[in-house]
């Protein structure tokens, strides 16, 4: 809840390809507004979005912008 009041937010970048994946890892990454490489997105720091990045950690990286 904390999270929706301070607006914070996370950075996701796409590092690795969904070919050759499972159809749910594909999902998950079109899910997060990602479908090529090295495309970012800035998304809201939610636990479900957090979820979504640890179920395709191999695929993504949180950049860190200052």
């Amino acid at each position: 809840m904390a999270d929706k009041k301070t607006g914070k937010t996370i950075t996701v970048e796409q590092i690795g390809s969904p070919i050759r994946r499972p159809a749910e890892q594909r999902a998950t990454l079109i899910g997060l507004g990602l479908n090529k490489m090295h495309r970012r997105r800035t998304l809201q720091d939610t636990p479900s979005v957090r979820g979504m990045i640890r179920s395709v950690s191999h695929l993504v990286r949180v950049v860190e912008e200052n």
